[in-house]
């Protein structure tokens, strides 16, 4: 992991493989971020002049490398897009700074040490900067043999430390925010490592053993079920999509406390280890990635942690289903009725429709312990893919405040999501001639339905929210900004952030 720590040092004597500044978008041309003073003076004040000859526009995540001026003890600038220059008075938003520390830190890749000079003009936004440096810097490469460093990324080893200048490092305020970014951006990578590994390394065994060693670590109560104990307790809906599989399910429960919790949450993970459809098979072109099917239960592992190490005066329980779905002569087929934890039955219309189905056992677990708030995380619809796109995640729930408060935290920490309806008229769609529940519904909205699926299964009476993000959990395409390609982590800071607003008490 890249190593974070403030500096108030002056920017020309540090010695460092670069320094990092801001450039922003302006009406007539580029312009120098505030954090760049001492190296625009170094260039007699005509910096913003030499990056836009060598084509520098400030736009966002821009990168312009020049050699470091006379003087300095740094070899490097690095100029990294902001965007628009903030309208007067304004100050750079904290995901425009996150997000250009991501691009600096990737484009730093083999660097040992790195200067970051970008705006700070308080802690947030020192964290800000933090943690998109270090999610910024993630790579994956436990499976590379490049011949240099097993760590190394593309031949060179991931940016090893970074120095936020303007820092105050014995501010109390500024020192927290460090430690914040410390913490969520490592257990973000945790899960980020976990969507990333092959499946043939990643079962619901190994999964949990995972969670065991880190909840020794942290202090963490654990409780895993294996297929003996979900057996007994009646979790059908587990045992139903792992039927198939030499791979036999888990739930794991992670509980972590505080003495001066007032309020519990609940977090719920689809843990789907792998996905081949079962019995409903899916088509060529819609398998490679299914190694990613389990990263609900990866954001709420990493977001449990995350609560343990931040000390945080909120009690948070974490629920993952581990399961892997495949189709053989033992598997759940179209057709059977499975009678669920809760003791309803549901008529499995398409095994490929599994994710509701672990979903529906654990939080009917998670209901039997009556917290304040269920939040489930899910990559659960193609549907919702559709709906939103590849960067934007749907929020779903039975409290339209509680679901507006979880669209603003998500917002608040740089994880775009959209409000989403459950639109009553579709439950009739899941009616069964045969059973309590069919597990499919109208094709038209299918992530709206499997959100009302969802909610049959949640405690009277709790509140409950549901986050699809079977889009932004794995990134196929290119990186940007802090995101990598592959897994995201997507969901992690939105739950860290929510146990946060509750222990203090803003969530009511």
């Amino acid at each position: 992991m890249t190593a974070l720590t403030l500096s108030t040092a002056a920017a020309p004597g540090l010695r460092a493989d670069a320094i990092v500044i801001g450039v922003a978008k302006g009406a007539k041309g580029p312009v120098v971020a505030p954090g760049a003073e001492a190296v625009d003076k170094a260039y007699d004040g005509r910096l913003a002049g030499v990056l836009e000859t060598l084509g520098a526009s400030g736009g966002e995540g821009e990168v312009t490398k020049l050699p470091a001026p006379s003087g300095f003890k740094t070899p490097l600038v690095l100029a990294v897009g902001l965007g628009a220059v903030p309208e007067k008075d304004a100050e750079y938003g904290t995901e425009s700074l996150r997000k250009a520390a991501g691009v600096a830190a990737r484009a730093l890749a083999g660097s040992k040490k790195a200067a970051f000079a970008l705006p700070l003009g308080d802690a947030a936004d020192a964290g800000a900067v933090g943690e998109g440096a270090l999610l910024g810097a993630y790579s994956f490469d436990a499976y590379k043999d490049n011949g240099k460093d097993p760590k190394a990324k593309n031949g060179k080893a991931p940016l090893a430390e970074v120095v936020l200048l303007g820092g105050k490092p014995r501010d109390k305020a500024y020192k927290a925010a460090v430690e914040r970014a410390v913490a969520v951006s490592e257990e973000l990578n945790r899960s980020r490592d976990l969507v990333n590994t092959p499946p043939n390394d990643l079962n619901p065994e190994s999964f949990a053993a995972i969670a065991q060693a880190a909840a020794k670590e942290h202090g963490i109560k654990i409780q895993v079920l294996d297929e003996k104990a979900l057996t007994k307790g009646g979790y059908g809906g587990i045992l139903g999509v792992g039927s198939g599989s030499a791979a036999t399910p888990r739930l794991v429960k992670l509980s972590y406390t505080s003495s001066k919790a007032k309020k519990h949450l609940a977090f719920v993970g689809k843990g789907i280890t792998y996905d081949s459809g079962g019995i409903s098979l899916k088509p060529a072109g819609h398998n490679e990635t299914m190694k990613c099917d389990m990263a609900g239960a990866a954001a709420v592992f990493a977001a449990v942690v995350a609560a343990a190490r931040l000390g945080l005066e909120v009690n948070v329980t974490g629920w993952l289903a581990l399961a892997e779905n495949m189709p053989s002569g033992s598997a759940t087929r179209p057709g059977d009725v499975l009678r669920m934890y809760s003791g309803k039955t549901v008529e499995v219309l398409n095994t490929d429709a599994e994710g509701r189905l672990v979903l529906a056992d654990a939080l009917w677990a998670a209901s039997q312990e009556k917290p304040d708030a269920i939040v489930d995380v899910a990559t659960l619809t193609g549907a919702m893919v559709l709906a939103l796109g590849n960067r934007t995640f749907g929020i779903m729930g039975n409290d339209d405040a509680f679901r507006a408060a979880l669209v603003e935290a998500a917002e608040e920490v740089g994880e775009p999501a959209w409000p989403m309806p459950l639109p009553e008229h579709l439950r009739k769609g899941m009616d069964s001639p045969t059973a309590d529940i069919a597990n499919m519904g109208e094709r038209m909205g299918g992530g709206l339905v499997a959100g009302l699926f969802l909610r049959e299964f949640v405690g009277e009476g709790i509140t409950w929210a549901h986050l699809d993000i079977a889009g932004p959990a794995f990134n196929e395409g290119g990186p940007f900004g802090y995101t990598p390609k592959g897994g995201t982590g997507t969901a992690v800071r939105t739950l860290v952030r929510l146990a946060e607003l509750t222990a203090a008490g803003d969530l009511g």
